[in-house]
């Protein structure tokens, strides 16, 4: 039963909807079903705010999972394809889950609240497809909970996200370590917070898992802890071209149920052969997929445009004779570096860091110089 709350237009509306469309007076996008803000002012100016200071997301959209019983480890770690079983309480684990064929289902984060529990985020358009195929295959050993109605997701970050929720929490926040989080903690006043030291920017930060009702308060009490640093509320639009700046994948755009998860760019995150004992779902295609000549393989590589342009999702990626070897997976201007950058996913001989190669801007072949993502590490 459909228990989250939806708007004249059948869109979904996070804890903080009555804010943005009361109090704040916005138009809201439709981003997997979800009724979003695009932008509270300028994309340019919330990205460099979070950039330089820090920033506010509304991520209330993700969904949570929780997954107990005392082989709830074992049964997370035979469906995904990053190795979790060495994952400790208090840590998250970022991965993916695919299906026989490696198709990605999703890429998600796993986090260890116990022994025998966890707590499961898939993306907001991929969380009941997740819960479904988590009962799917349970066996009976856990018990498999959707609680995406119960919880809310504010996200702080930048350089001085920390500074900021130390104002309203007395959570050890220094303590927390990147992909740690401490459950069970008081933020402005409110109980039952989970702190994590997550984020979707490549900045520094938390994001702040809390009760459903608690959301638009510990938003504002964030703006105001946040009024010294100009803090910005930001939507999805910084949200992209933050992701995108820092080398983060988008479900949907970089790779989907047709694309696995290595020609996705998160190689890093699969897990095969020796690296990982324990079978999953998609291990056998993706150690078949490793073993294929190079010909027959795909990379993601980051790309910089050298002309006028920006190329966006589906452009394809060609030789300059005019051979086609890939397509773009996302793409912006992008406010830190200056320059029109992407993804493409292209034929792993043409993928080497360096090489230029040549996107389709309707009908204009424009040169594009390939990289590792790397961009906020040269800034």
């Amino acid at each position: 039963m459909e228990l989250i709350v939806k708007n004249e237009l059948g869109l979904r509306q996070t804890p903080l909807y009555d804010y943005f469309v009361k109090e704040k007076q916005m138009n809201l996008a439709d981003f997997n079903g979800w009724a979003l803000p695009t932008q509270f002012t300028k994309i340019k100016d919330e990205h460099q705010a979070v950039r330089e200071s820090v920033g506010l997301f509304d991520a209330s959209h993700m969904g949570e999972l929780r997954v107990k019983g005392e082989k709830a480890l074992d049964f997370i770690n035979g469906l995904v394809t990053n190795e979790c079983a060495d994952l400790e309480i208090n840590h998250a684990r970022y991965t993916a889950m695919t299906k026989e064929d490696g198709g990605v289902l999703d890429d998600l984060i796993i986090f260890k609240l116990a022994d025998d529990e966890l707590m499961i985020t898939p993306n907001a358009g991929n969380y009941e497809k997740i819960f479904t195929w988590l009962k799917d295959h349970n066996d009976g050993s856990v018990v498999i909970t959707n609680e995406s109605a119960e919880w809310g997701l504010v996200a702080v970050q930048g350089p001085k996200a920390v500074q900021v929720l130390a104002k309203i929490t007395d959570c050890d926040l220094d303590s927390i370590s990147h992909y740690c989080f401490r459950p069970h903690q008081k933020v402005a006043e409110f109980l039952n917070v989970v702190v994590s030291r997550t984020g979707y920017t490549g900045e520094d930060g938390f994001e702040l898992y809390c009760p459903w009702d608690h959301a638009t308060e510990i938003w504002k009490a964030l703006l105001k802890a946040g009024e010294e640093f100009s803090i910005a509320e930001c939507g999805l639009g910084a949200r992209d071209t933050l992701r995108l700046e820092a080398g983060m994948p988008l479900y949907g755009n970089d790779f989907d149920e047709s694309v696995n998860p290595i020609e996705g760019g998160i190689a890093f995150a699969v897990k095969t052969g020796k690296k990982k004992p324990t079978d999953y779902i998609g291990k056998k295609a993706l150690e078949d997929y490793k073993a294929l000549p190079d010909e027959e393989r795909y990379m993601s590589r980051g790309f910089t445009l050298k002309g006028k342009g920006i190329a966006r999702h589906g452009f394809e990626v060609k030789t300059e004779d005019g051979q086609v070897i890939g397509l773009v997976t996302s793409g912006t201007k992008a406010p830190t570096v200056g320059e029109a950058i992407g993804y493409v996913r292209v034929k792993k001989p043409f993928a080497k860091v360096g090489e230029r190669v040549y996107i389709d801007i309707r009908g204009k072949l424009v040169p594009a110089e390939l990289n590792k993502k790397d961009w906020l590490a040269h800034r």
